[in-house]
């Protein structure tokens, strides 16, 4: 049976791939991304046929968000501290407007912040940015008009455990705070300082942009290649999964 890093390369050849690939209809098993590392560990990479079906069906029918978050929970109190409860109870909320392709054109809206037309990708990560809810929307929609959305699905990741989310100022208004306390959770805007120029790191909102950073490494994130956005959706959780597993190996060999 594949150990965890063999699943890891499993995953790497469906998100490494462009999406002209993955509908390829080809017949054999190819070597991809890390050919050399797949023979060490005796994975050869399916079909790019099988690849695009499953990136297709399998985020679909909702099966990445089962698997991501057995995967937090189990990481979490081990890459902290013993003591630290397995569900968050503090969360951080963001989009990230990823570029569209003609693959994705007929879903696309104009993001005027960024310049840029395309999907706009809210997430919801806890503060180690493991990905806890995601929601996928034209780029022109509004951050603060998604929250009802993300609080909801994390509080239904988390159990109801979270009770504060940090945010930056596009969810100011009362429509955002409303939404959020409906679902128990206060939302705490974090403000640059008026006085500081150029680039700052802000607190805790410094988590969810290295979440974003994370995510653009995937050559399948990098852009929206995606007819539907239930399979932008998905891959997403696909690759925190792959990240969160690849951190959770160590722990299972020392384990062991």
């Amino acid at each position: 049976m594949p150990n965890g890093s063999s699943f890891s390369l499993i995953f790497a050849c469906s998100l490494k791939m462009p999406a002209s690939e993955s509908t390829t209809s080809a017949t054999s098993s190819t070597p991809c991304v890390g050919s050399s590392e797949a023979e060490h560990h005796g994975v050869t990479c399916p079909p790019t046929s099988l690849l695009g079906r499953w990136s297709i069906s399998r985020p679909a029918a909702g099966l990445p968000p089962a698997v991501s978050r057995p995967l937090s929970t189990t990481f979490e109190p081990c890459s902290a501290s013993l003591t630290r409860e397995p569900e968050p109870t503090a969360v951080i909320f963001d989009g990230r407007t990823i570029q569209s392709t003609p693959e994705s054109g007929g879903r696309a809206g104009y993001d005027g912040y960024k310049r840029r037309k395309g999907a706009k990708v809210h997430m919801a990560v806890d503060t180690l940015g493991h990905l806890l809810a995601l929601h996928v929307t034209p780029a022109n929609e509004q951050e603060r008009a998604q929250v009802d959305t993300l609080a909801k699905a994390v509080q239904e990741a988390t159990g109801e455990s979270v009770e504060l989310a940090y945010v930056d100022q596009g969810y100011t208004g009362e429509e955002a705070f409303d939404a959020a306390a409906h679902q128990g959770i206060i939302l705490e805007v974090v403000k640059l300082d008026d006085a500081k120029r150029g680039f700052v790191l802000l607190p805790r909102r410094w988590v969810v942009e290295r979440s974003f950073g994370w995510a653009a490494r995937f050559r399948r994130l990098a852009k929206d290649y995606e007819r539907l956005s239930e399979t932008l959706a998905g891959l997403h959780y696909v690759a925190f999964s792959l990240l969160m597993l690849r951190k959770a190996v160590p722990l299972f060999e020392w384990s062991s």
